[in-house]
């Protein structure tokens, strides 16, 4: 009797412990008081109020009251107020539609039968924003910080059927307080004029809410609570903390997004085979003109072969990849001729996709009259076109630091550490894009000249402005780093028609480049020489292979 009466303690120790611990979660939780009388809240003129009790109510005064560089955005406060009953049925819908697929890779499993939202709003009280903070930055980018907070009444049920057994989670009285960096960047010609939104946190986000199981607030078991709201803001944290950005792309290659170089496509001609007669007398005078798809500098061209149709160049080129996963190498084929227009004798595509970078690959490519699969004109013997193309990408920037730096970023224009100088030969990358305060004596139709290594470039020209912006990018293909050399930028002015002062000079600047070597890439404004208060915003990158 001593030995079963042992067995039958330490049975019924296993069943009575679990099933009295359940029984006191649920007395605990549905036997608190309820009707506890609350307090009207003491409103007071915060001079009034001492040193300890300001110090804690710090938190909760808005940010354009402590801080002068915040503003008030009570518009949009009460814009997104009057949103937000739409806001909330479209939030929804989304939130409804992107977690059916996860709901259902759970069904059928662990003896899940179904998942479903009996519940899913996100209440009547908006969030609202105490206040935005612009950064003045002169990278092509827009960067703000709203501090948002959220104290809602939404109301989230989502009911799980278990073995036949209805269990029902509910949130509830989430409240989050956040502050994010939102960067617009880059800010492109085309609708909604930036291609990429980055968003960032700068402090640990405050998040708060009620969780209830099977109707019993779980929040209110002593130690669940604080264990829970720490757990789930670090998780927050972790994830998008600066300098961990989270990017969200709004803009593609094709929609008008401006991309950088890359790298570098080496391209040698090497010969055309089989060529078609266009000459009455004779045969043909073949060139060859080729250039990447999106580019808009001038077609690079081969020399002419006098009466060949199996000519070879054995011709180098070089070009720059912004994007080499959609751009491909157009190549065309003329006739030359004196006097009227140069017949083509064909053309071809080649995607760079098909490259492996630093290999050299030989395509022999029949020429086409055109890309039209559906043209039979195409089926005719055009002859072959045989070229070597090697890719050769720009070296990682590993040391490139972030656009948004600690504290106030808006004179942050390096945008790479400095590494050791590589003289090997790469691209210099010049983007001019606006000058201010300029003035001419005679007229103010500026235009920016470019003199480097003997090569002049300009942008185009802007009647009649003191302020004006051309965004422009210019490229040189070097053979050597450019260290100790200097660039030359001057903004003229050009009167149209006959004058007597046709150009005049409004400022010139003088750039080292060794910095731009060092650094691999500056962005800054310079006062322009020989101007009274004139200013200029360069951008210089240099990128190696």
């Amino acid at each position: 009797m001593g030995f079963v009466g042992t067995i039958l303690g330490i049975v019924g120790f296993g069943f009575g412990f679990p099933i009295g611990i359940l029984l006191g979660y649920f007395l605990y939780i549905y036997f608190q008081p309820t009707n506890v009388e609350k307090e009207e809240p003491i409103i007071r003129p915060l001079n009034e109020l001492d040193s300890k009790t300001l110090h804690a109510l710090l938190p909760e005064i808005p940010s354009w009251m402590k801080n002068p560089d915040c503003d008030r955005v009570d518009w949009m406060n009460q814009f997104i107020f009057d949103m937000w009953p739409y806001l909330d049925k479209a939030i929804c819908n989304t939130i409804r539609s992107t977690t059916k697929p996860i709901f259902d890779q759970y069904i059928g499993k662990y003896c899940i039968e179904s998942i479903e939202f009996d519940h899913l709003t996100l209440g009547t009280l908006p969030p609202t924003i105490h206040g935005v903070k612009v950064y003045e930055t002169q990278e092509k980018q827009l960067a703000i910080e709203p501090g948002v907070r959220w104290a809602g009444n939404a109301n989230i049920s989502v009911i799980l059927k278990f073995l036949s057994f209805r269990v029902t989670v509910q949130l509830l009285d989430l409240q989050i307080f956040l502050v994010p960096r939102i960067t617009l960047k880059p800010l492109v010609p085309s609708f909604p004029c930036f291609a990429n939104l980055s968003v960032s946190l700068m402090e640990k986000p405050h998040v708060d809410f009620g969780l209830k199981l099977l109707g019993g607030d779980i929040m209110a078991i002593p130690g669940l609570y604080r264990f829970i709201q720490e757990t789930v803001a670090a998780q927050i944290s972790n994830l998008y903390h600066w300098p961990k950005v989270l990017e969200v792309p709004i803009l593609d290659g094709a929609s008008g997004a401006t991309k950088k170089p890359v790298g570098i496509l080496h391209v040698k001609v090497v010969r055309a085979l089989n060529l078609r007669k266009m000459d009455f007398l004779g045969k043909s005078d073949p060139y060859v003109k080729l250039r990447l798809s999106g580019d808009r500098l001038p077609s690079k061209k081969t020399s002419i072969k006098m009466s060949n149709l199996n000519p070879e160049w054995n011709e180098q080129f070089k070009l720059i990849v912004k994007d080499p996963e959609t751009q491909v190498l157009e190549l065309h084929v003329f006739d030359w001729e004196k006097v009227k227009m140069h017949d083509k004798l064909g053309m071809q595509v080649i995607p760079l996709r098909l490259l492996t970078p630093h290999e050299t690959k030989t395509f022999t490519v029949d020429l086409l009259k055109n890309l039209n699969p559906n043209d039979s004109q195409n089926k005719r013997n055009r002859g072959q076109l045989v070229v070597e193309l090697t890719f050769d990408p720009f070296k990682e920037e590993n040391g490139r630091l972030s656009d948004t730096l600690d504290g106030d970023f808006r004179h942050s224009s390096i945008g790479r550490a400095s590494h050791d100088i590589s003289f090997n030969g790469g691209v210099l990358l010049v983007t001019i894009e606006s000058a201010e305060n300029i003035e001419g004596k005679h007229h103010n139709n500026p235009y920016v000249l470019i003199l480097f290594r003997g090569e002049k470039k300009k942008t185009k020209m802007i009647k009649k402005s003191r302020d004006p912006r051309w965004n422009e990018e210019f490229q040189f293909m070097l053979e050597e780093a450019p260290v100790g050399q200097k660039i030359h930028i001057e903004v003229m002015s050009k009167r149209r028609g006959f004058s007597f002062h046709g150009k005049e000079s409004l400022g010139h600047v003088d750039i080292n480049l060794l910095d731009v070597v060092n650094n691999g890439r500056i962005n800054e404004r310079y006062h322009l020489i020989n101007s009274r208060n004139g200013t200029i915003h360069i951008e210089i990158e240099w990128s190696t292979t």
